[in-house]
């Protein structure tokens, strides 16, 4: 088995810290509120599309990929009338930033206390739990919350047909500057003040920054929009906004890969659920919007082209077909750290490593992004 390019392990270290967006109730839900929005999905819509402005439902649903645009269209642009944009990017911000900054502060796990038992900053189980069927679809969050149009980007169990070299270890930057990452010690576990923890994570903001504004921009519209953005002076914010550039670029990417494949937003999704199988679709489904007959129709697609069986998992050629997908996505993502550097890159890998196992105290394993713990 062919080891997860730079790129794609990069995304799984930066991700997670973006994500407590969607799954901390600092960042879900009291942020918005504060700012005079409700609804789990309404601050979803509003949050990550108000770098392009007061945009209609049409951009957004093109932009995001894997949403139903009926469901789009139920909160924009209505969710203009309750908050501007400007606010709502404050208020994701300041949500986004309250939730790392208690997590980073969290005591460690410890013998008495395992790391599984430490405490949470999010009931992040109560987001995967049914949604009450006569409730305001935009009022309710518990159709689970991710963010990424790109339901195809988590660490692909197919990694393996065809993916051919690291596009960033054939560059000439030597040999893999992650494949150590996760054996250094935790810095936030062993620093103990509060200024080597400012000192890690403010290293890690700029390591990531430096490769945010690296991203190429041209012909990926939400990296772009977020990374026009006024870049925020204080070091946890500054992490978070570089995370969520670099996370909209892969995301962009991804689109365009699922767009070379010939596939439309629910067929992403169907096929992706084929592939992981579990929950993913009890989870995926009403969290974009798609009715179960639309769901049918892309599974029948699908099928036609041989890319699933009767039964909805995927056949090899449909496996094949996503392992060509996911290898278009990693070499469109690597740019940033190509540029960043072999030594940088390992280094912000470095201190990402235990600022993303923090983040995983509010993230689901079970999560619709589907984003997966290496």
């Amino acid at each position: 088995m062919t080891e997860p390019t730079v790129a794609r392990r990069l995304w799984a270290l930066f991700e997670p810290l973006h994500a407590v967006t969607y799954f901390a109730p600092q960042a879900a839900a009291a942020a918005f509120a504060d700012a005079g929005l409700t609804g789990f999905w309404r601050g979803y819509f509003a949050g990550r599309s108000a770098a392009l402005g007061p945009v209609g439902p049409e951009p957004v649903t093109a932009a995001f990929f894997g949403f139903a645009p009926a469901m789009v269209a139920r909160a924009l642009p209505d969710v203009w009338s309750r908050i501007s944009p400007s606010a709502a990017i404050a208020a994701r911000r300041a949500g986004a930033s309250a939730a790392l900054n208690d997590l980073f502060t969290e005591p460690p796990a410890s013998p008495d206390r395992p790391r599984d038992q430490a405490p949470r900053t999010a009931p992040a189980t109560a987001l995967l739990e049914p949604a009450d069927q006569a409730a305001d679809p935009l009022e309710t969050a518990g159709q689970t919350a991710d963010p990424l149009q790109t339901a195809g980007q988590g660490p692909d169990p197919i990694q393996t047909a065809g993916q051919g070299p690291d596009p960033i270890q054939t560059a000439g930057q030597g040999p893999d500057p992650i494949q150590t990452a996760g054996q250094t010690a935790d810095p936030l576990q062993t620093a103990g003040q509060a200024a080597d923890l400012l000192q890690t994570v403010g290293e890690a903001a700029e390591l990531l920054e430096q490769a945010a504004r690296a991203a190429e921009l041209p012909g990926r519209v939400l990296a772009a929009a977020h990374a026009g953005l006024p870049w925020p002076e204080e070091p946890v914010a500054r992490l978070w906004h570089a995370a969520t550039v670099l996370r909209e670029h892969r995301g962009d990417g991804h689109v365009a890969a699922l767009l070379t494949a010939g596939v439309d937003g629910c067929e992403s999704l169907v096929w992706r659920v084929s592939l992981d199988g579990g929950r993913l679709r009890e989870v995926t489904q009403p969290a974009r919007g798609w009715t179960d007959e639309q769901w049918r129709d892309a599974g029948r697609r699908l099928r036609e082209r041989g890319w699933i069986d009767a039964d909805g998992t995927a056949t090899a050629a449909g496996r094949d077909a996503y392992a060509q997908v996911e290898e278009l996505t990693d070499r469109l993502a690597a740019g940033p750290w190509r540029r960043l550097g072999g030594a940088a890159t390992q280094r912000c890998a470095r201190l990402l490593t235990p600022l993303a196992e923090r983040a995983w105290r509010v993230v689901p394993d079970d999560n619709p992004i589907p984003l997966r713990r290496g």
